[in-house]
């Protein structure tokens, strides 16, 4: 591990919120073409709502009010789909978004309020429209750029046939960039400083995992730190991630480790299987958890990776790649909202996507892409209430962001952990179960006495000869105690 290795203090602290641009926010500032599906109407694989950047400014007193400190935005450079993995210029926001200038005008806004905004790095394929990859297609092998993508024969097979050349799960409108091409090298680091220096606070990375050269992610951590020292990078990896967290490459990751896990343990014998997908393929062996099982998983993940880059994972719930929380668990409110009480109160940036906290649903992709409906009155306000509670609790108590982890019970499905460093300490007790448990528990450390307050939930707690007494959960409830 580089002894320099740190990870920026912001994303330890930040609450972060993803936005998929297509589909938050609409403004009467940015013109659109005509044919647009409705905003309320089931989404497509290929239609576009017409979402855009100065939609996401015109709401940032919503997040603001939410608690929200960091936006992690699906990608916004020109793209000829709705969700923009086909980028075909990355130094453009795509002008559906509000081109370049609604992209200042969002960054100049969010920084106001003291938020931060991600962008979403593609750097393993361009699209068919990439300048280089559409030179090919019209020059053959006569083209300049030949050696910018792996390619086998020709002419290429872009739109019929077998792709002859190498594209990401061989889809023909990936094709996936000569990594060992110097130029493509600097083409892919010039566009990470080019967009640092507009301003914007760091990259999170999707599918880095496929491009398996560690030197590109030390040279492209190299290049990002030179131009901001506190910017920051995560990558999507679905599996154990301590390859790119040793301090050389990425700060953190998206924490999928731990979604499992909360899906399996939360989730349990209630959760739509059906629903998981692919995902479950990168954690073999994982089936239902108990109480036990969990507590081990989310305690050895605070091991399996160094200190600096626990602080700054990427904890989510749902994203864009997966069918949402609350349509995993059947619409069981009171499991997501135990769910979404650990996540806030568990080492790690929480994530939430667009939407979660105010109960919008969504099975598989495209179902979990949905517009937010701006009418209120579709709100579940009493879950936008608990959200914007416990992301309150956890900007309130620094011990949350920074304090060392350590369960104190995990069984018969209650688990009871605490938070703790040299100026506070914070006990939290969530009850899985279905009964009420009165609860007692070794407490060592605390004075005989000591009365334990509520700063989330109902109760309050007494600790007497090392134990922590007269303590109530309901069924299926949590406390955080202080």
């Amino acid at each position: 591990m580089p002894n320099s290795f740190a990870t920026p203090q912001w994303v330890h602290h930040a609450i972060f919120y993803q936005i998929f641009p297509d589909r938050f926010a609409q403004s009467k500032r940015v013109l659109k073409p005509t044919h647009l599906e409705s905003w309320s109407s089931a989404p497509t694989p290929y239609g576009y709502k017409g979402g855009d950047l100065l939609g996401v400014a015109e709401h940032l007193d919503y997040l603001q009010d939410l608690g929200i400190t960091a936006l992690y935005l699906n990608p916004i450079f020109q793209s000829a789909c709705n969700h923009r993995y086909h980028t075909y210029d990355y130094l453009r926001v795509d002008p559906m978004l509000g081109g370049d200038a609604a992209f200042r005008e969002l960054l100049k806004a969010a920084h106001q309020r003291g938020i931060r905004v991600v962008l979403d790095g593609v750097f393993n394929h361009a699209s068919r429209g990439f300048f280089q990859f559409n030179d090919i297609l019209e020059n053959g092998a006569s083209s300049a750029y030949l050696d910018w993508f792996d390619v086998r024969d020709y002419p290429l097979n872009a739109y019929w046939g077998k792709p002859n050349y190498r594209c990401w799960v061989n889809l023909a409108a990936l094709p996936e960039f000569n990594h060992q091409n110097p130029k493509v090298r600097e083409y892919i680091f010039s566009v990470a400083r080019y967009w640092l220096d507009q301003g914007m606070d760091g990259w999170r990375l999707d599918v880095p995992f496929c491009i398996d050269d560690d030197s590109f992610w030390q040279e492209f951590r190299q290049v990002v730190k030179q131009a901001n020292p506190e910017a920051y990078i995560t990558g999507e990896i679905p599996m154990n991630a301590a390859r790119w967290l040793a301090g050389d490459q990425f700060d953190g990751v998206m924490n999928y480790m731990l979604t499992y896990a909360i899906w399996l343990y939360f989730g349990g014998r209630d959760a739509d299987q059906a629903m998981f997908g692919h995902w479950l393929n990168h954690a073999p062996g994982m089936g239902i958890l108990d109480a036990q099982q969990f507590a081990a998983h989310a305690q050895g993940l605070l091991s399996a990776y160094p200190l600096p880059a626990v602080l700054a994972q990427m904890n989510l719930l749902d994203s864009h790649d997966t069918a949402r929380f609350l349509s995993i668990v059947r619409g069981r409110k009171d499991l997501l909202k135990l769910a979404v009480l650990f996540l806030m109160t568990y080492p790690g940036a929480p994530t939430i996507y667009y939407g979660d906290e105010i109960g919008l649903d969504g099975g598989n992709d495209p179902d979990c892409r949905k517009a937010f409906p701006w009418d209120s009155g579709q709100w579940d306000q009493e879950l936008f209430d608990f959200y914007r509670n416990v992301i309150n609790l956890r900007k309130s108590h620094p011990v949350l962001c920074n304090g060392a982890f350590q369960f104190l019970k995990a069984e018969n499905d209650l688990l009871a952990f605490l938070r703790h460093d040299d100026q506070e300490e914070v006990l939290v007790l969530i009850n899985r179960s279905e009964r009420t448990v009165h609860v007692e528990l070794p407490l060592p450390g605390f004075a005989d006495g000591t009365v334990l307050k509520a700063r989330l939930g109902m109760g309050e707690g007494l600790v007497r000869n090392g134990m922590l007494c007269r303590l109530v959960l309901a069924p299926l409830s949590g406390i955080v105690l202080s």
